[in-house]
């Protein structure tokens, strides 16, 4: 590690996650907010959230150059201030234009700081020599559960939307300038090339990614939706479906290693879907709103472990480089997180939002079905 010691390289990991959770997360209240601000229908509405995916992934595509080039360190703190100084105009863009041009530099930062940040995580975990990722994606969580509950409160204290989406990117940027001078230093293999697409296993590590970041996104983004129109709760208190889900979420991180170490890799993927699916059954299928949003504590707890699994099996398989392997996971999970939800939105607008939420069950069958497939074959 260049000029910075292994304790501040994990505080300075740890607050990029927690930044880019915070942000990401501070988002979902305010939807209903845009959705009504501009007087739109969900189809509208998913088309806009596109802008965010679109933005996203071709800033990915682009920080893998970057990284090669100049290391993660940069681009992490550029790509932070940039979702920073984008999150006021995502509570006060006066047309759908002005909101999609919004949304996709807000998506591209934060696109490019989770592939970056993602690549420091990689590095600062070889450089300590134990397992760290499962902890890092948790801060992650915490920003989530903190962006959506704090813009969530002042929300139900009568503030503006601006006035949330202003403090939230104070809050973001301050993590950002935090973490600067605690990064470490990164360069890329030269020699390697600077994307890989998925083959063999990784192809399926891949596919159940975008599954769990998929429904993530959906919940981030279309929860709040879900639980006004259906008269669950008012809509100054959308945002609750998404702070359950993330502090269950937050909650099965942190004591995912020690989950993971007593069931194996096989175990934790299959109980994980099942209990994921039950979350599903029951937010869609129970009336009472207390048991309904119970539904997103059980879908929390239950693709809370998914992904950092799915990343150790990619760093064990012999398909392709282990590093290729999470590269591509990363990027392809992260587009099920961002651009999924525009998708969402399209069946949303044919079927309704409840069968939406069911299709993005039936999408998370297969983590159960191809438990054994992906655990027991790692060439």
């Amino acid at each position: 590690m260049t000029g910075v010691d292994g304790k501040q390289a994990r505080l300075a990991t740890r607050m990029a996650f927690l930044a880019a959770g915070f942000g990401l997360a501070s988002w979902a209240p305010l939807v209903p907010f845009a959705k009504t601000r501009l007087a739109i229908d969900e189809g509208a509405l998913g088309l806009l959230l596109l802008c965010l995916g679109v933005g996203s992934v071709l800033a990915m595509a682009l920080t893998g150059i970057l990284s090669a080039r100049h290391g993660s360190r940069p681009i992490i703190i550029v790509s932070g201030l940039i979702m920073a100084v984008a999150m006021p105009f995502l509570a006060f863009a006066p047309t759908p234009i002005t909101l999609g041009v919004a949304l996709f530099v807000f998506g591209a930062g934060l696109g490019s700081l989770d592939v970056a940040m993602n690549i420091h995580a990689v590095e600062v975990e070889k450089a300590s020599d134990r397992p760290l990722m499962s902890g890092f994606h948790a801060l992650f969580s915490i920003g989530g559960f903190g962006g959506a509950a704090s813009v969530t409160a002042m929300l139900s204290l009568g503030l503006a939307p601006v006035v949330c989406a202003v403090v939230s990117a104070v809050v973001v940027g301050v993590a950002i300038l935090l973490s600067w001078p605690r990064l470490i230093e990164t360069r890329a293999d030269e020699g390697a090339p600077l994307f890989a697409f998925p083959r063999g296993i990784v192809l399926l590590l891949a596919l159940l990614a975008a599954v769990t970041f998929l429904t993530e996104g959906a919940i981030l983004d279309w929860s709040a939706l879900l639980l006004t129109d259906a008269g669950l709760v008012p809509l100054s208190q959308g945002g609750v479906g998404y702070i359950v889900f993330s502090l269950a979420m937050t909650t099965g991180r942190l004591v995912g290693d020690g989950v993971t170490a007593r069931l194996g890799d096989f175990r934790t993927l299959f109980w994980g879907g099942l209990v994921a699916l039950a979350g599903f059954a029951v937010l869609l299928l129970v009336k009472e709103p207390v048991i309904a949003i119970a539904g997103f504590v059980l879908i929390g707890l239950g693709a809370s472990n998914i992904v950092p699994v799915l990343f150790r099996l990619a760093g064990a398989q012999k398909s392709m480089p282990s590093g290729l392997a999470v590269a591509a996971i990363t990027t392809t999970g992260y587009a099920g997180i961002l651009m999924g939800p525009a998708g969402v939105g399209a069946v949303a607008k044919l079927v309704g939002l409840p069968a939406a939420f069911w299709g993005l069950a039936g999408l998370m069958v297969l983590v159960p079905v191809l438990a054994s497939t992906i655990t027991a074959k790692r060439g």
